[in-house]
């Protein structure tokens, strides 16, 4: 008796983890594996046994062959974190259907974390010892998994072999209210499907198309399923509603579908363990035409794919296969966005960076921020040489400014660093608090269960975006830490520059870490650019008593820009 309550109390210090999952599948099996009798049965094992401090993970709809579930990885950054010491589920099958996952969860991965593992039914507790079974329950459960795998997939030929739906209608059509396995046109989005084919028609290419729908503040697919209310699958984080890719216009132009025509299996799954699909081949598509009505008529979709066949994707740049050095370096001085490498096509000796979201290019930027590639090459080179003269001029001078620069800097930020990470603590801490208060007051009957799921989400939703801040804080003090020695390093990188005064790829990602580039300002031979280069380990260098690095070029007939690179 003593020893079992030294136990439970052992495993009071940190979070007890309730852990609940049920997908479609497991509805064969009966109303016994539903979220609800998950919890009763976890709760009331928990209180029996005195864990206490207990907090619900719960996945619904989830498979159990894929891992890759919400509140299971978010549980599994909780136990990274150290605050969970117990994890309790129903029975094996619940933590998944994957013997070789599950075991090395249940043998190596709490273990290693020091996490008791309980599953009720199964009678399995780590803090017994092995349990001798636990690994023939996991195979038996794959083999459910294997068998329910086999069964959907042999439903789901013959239902698309009959003529039903295999997919969610495409853009443009929407579920029939009284039938779901019929399609009907959807009137907003098919105007868009209608006009879309109308430009390809006028010649108008991909690109070209998705630009005049963001100018007409069409909403994208995603956005427009949203808008409706419907949970559709595919990327929901697009920052802006109305930016069409020219990939989705080159997908709506292909699709079949349009002309009234189902098709099924146009994609496959290698196993039942993996859930990536894969693009079928032509001779395993399943079709049947005129199976719904069309949005667009069998000629004009004949035209279009025509005119797709005759257009030919432009060759790709050769440059003997390697990209400009400064690649990857230089943004935006004004928006924050990278430059892209460009290349005059009339004059191919001529190569330019412009910005990557300049509004011409359907982005925000309202300037181009170019720079020529030679004309940069040239000031950072001389830049470089700066540095180098003034190193071999005076290197303990040049010492003490790095380590006054870093010193000074590393301060500054790490003072904002620990006093933001020192209010993420505390939050965090006051977060695990109240909700060990509501999991009290929902206990004593003074709030509602659905009240207390309210705010426990509220509280886990929170508490997931302090862990994350937290980790990104430490790491980023980490990071200062290492830059101690810094100054070591910048001076040997210097060095290696002045053996070779040249500048390759190597030398210059070695030397620096980021370079923003400002746009021209001035008109005639008066036009100034300045860049500001942030060198690796240091940041922005200001060298005293030395002149201002520039260089200027004659970029067209009576019009020369002059660039300055300063220290910020």
């Amino acid at each position: 008796m003593q020893t079992k309550t030294k136990k439970n109390n052992k495993n009071q210090i940190g979070i007890t983890a309730l852990y609940c999952r049920l997908s479609r599948d497991d509805g064969v099996e009966g109303d016994s594996n539903s979220i609800s009798n998950q919890k009763k049965m976890l709760a009331k094992y928990a209180k029996e046994n005195g864990f206490d401090n207990v907090k619900y993970y719960v996945d619904d709809g989830y498979t159990g062959t894929n891992f890759n579930r919400p509140d299971f990885q978010k549980m599994l950054d909780d136990m990274d974190m150290g605050y969970i010491s117990t994890v309790i589920v129903k029975d094996m099958s619940r933590l998944g259907r994957d013997y070789l996952q599950v075991g090395y969860y249940t043998d190596t991965y709490f273990p290693d974390r020091d996490i008791r593992f309980i599953a009720i039914n199964d009678c399995v507790d780590s803090a017994d010892g092995e349990n001798e079974l636990a690994p023939f329950r996991n195979v038996m459960n794959e083999m459910v998994a294997r068998d329910i795998s086999r069964k959907v997939r042999s439903s789901h030929r013959l239902r698309g072999n009959a003529g039903e739906p295999l997919s969610q209608p495409p853009y443009g059509y929407m579920k029939a209210p009284d039938n779901n396995k019929k399609w009907i046109i959807d009137e907003d989005a098919a105007k868009v499907v209608r006009q879309i084919y109308s430009w390809c028609l006028e010649g108008k290419g991909n690109e070209t198309i998705s630009r005049l729908l963001q100018e007409s503040e069409t909403l994208v697919p995603m956005a427009y399923w949203q808008s409706k209310g419907l949970n559709r699958g595919g990327k929901k984080t697009q920052p802006n509603p109305y930016k069409w890719c020219k990939t989705t216009v080159a997908k709506t132009l292909a699709r079949r579908e349009y002309t009234g025509d189902l098709v099924n299996f146009k994609t496959t799954s290698k196993s039942f363990k993996n859930k990536t699909r894969y693009q079928n081949d032509e001779e395993n598509l399943v079709i049947f035409k005129d199976k719904h009505e069309a949005i667009i008529d069998r000629d004009t979709w004949e035209k279009v794919q025509e005119l797709i066949s005759k257009t030919k994707r432009r060759a790709p740049k050769k440059e003997n296969g390697e990209k400009n050095m400064f690649c990857g370096l230089l943004y935006c001085a004004d928006c924050g966005s990278p430059l892209w490498f460009n290349v005059c096509h009339p004059n191919t000796s001529i190569q330019y960076f412009n910005c990557s979201n300049y509004r011409s290019a359907r982005g925000t930027c309202p300037t181009t921020h170019y720079i020529r590639a030679d004309s940069l090459e040239q000031i950072v080179l001389c830049e470089l040489r700066r540095l180098a003269e003034y190193l071999t001029h005076d290197e303990e001078a040049f010492a003490d400014l790095l380590e006054q620069k870093t010193n000074k800097d590393m301060i500054r930020e790490r003072k904002a660093l620990e006093c933001t990470l020192q209010t993420a603590t505390a939050r965090n801490n006051e977060v695990s608090r109240l909700y060990e208060h509501v999991y009290e007051d929902n206990v004593n009957g003074k709030i509602t269960d659905e009240r207390f799921m309210q705010l426990s989400n509220k509280y886990d939703t929170e508490q997931a975006e302090l862990k994350k801040q937290i980790v990104n804080l430490q790491e980023q003090l980490a990071r200062l830490d290492e830059m101690k020695t810094s100054k070591d390093n910048f001076i040997k990188a210097v060095r290696r520059f002045m053996e070779i005064q040249t500048l390759t790829p190597a030398i210059l990602h070695e030397l620096i870490d980021r370079i923003e580039v400002h746009h021209v300002v001035g008109v005639g031979k008066s036009r100034v650019q300045q860049i500001i280069i942030h060198y690796r380990f240091v940041g922005c260098v200001e060298i005293p008593d030395a002149p201002q690095a520039t260089h200027t070029q004659d970029t067209r007939q009576g019009v020369s820009v002059t660039y300055e690179a300063i220290a910020g």
